[in-house]
């Protein structure tokens, strides 16, 4: 089970009871998104490899996605962490000219 302390938190209906129970859950499951994210974000800033950024990249989607983290903070360490990806070269494709008679 959760281990709450209700000693300071003592809810008196049965919906604040219930309440207090859902948002303790809630709690432990938005640490754990965020320390992951943050695991993340350390290691593909320590190791810049393609994998990593892109992890982390993902771990910033979701943590938005579930609400855990602003938009914009999850922006912000998108664009940090895709300056840190390595460049890749695009070669431009060949225009292939169709003669018309």
């Amino acid at each position: 089970m959760l281990n709450v302390d209700y000693t300071t938190l003592m809810p008196v209906t049965k919906t604040a009871k219930r309440a207090l129970r859902g948002s303790a859950k809630k709690a432990i499951i938005n640490k754990i998104i965020i320390s992951k994210l943050e695991i993340a974000v350390r290691i593909a800033k320590k190791h810049p490899s393609e994998d990593s950024v892109q992890k982390a990249v993902s771990l910033a989607d979701r943590a938005f996605k579930k609400h855990t983290i602003h938009k914009n903070k999850a922006a912000r360490i998108k664009s940090v962490l895709a300056k840190l990806a390595p460049k890749t070269k695009v070669t431009p494709k060949k225009k292939v000219s169709s003669s018309k008679k």
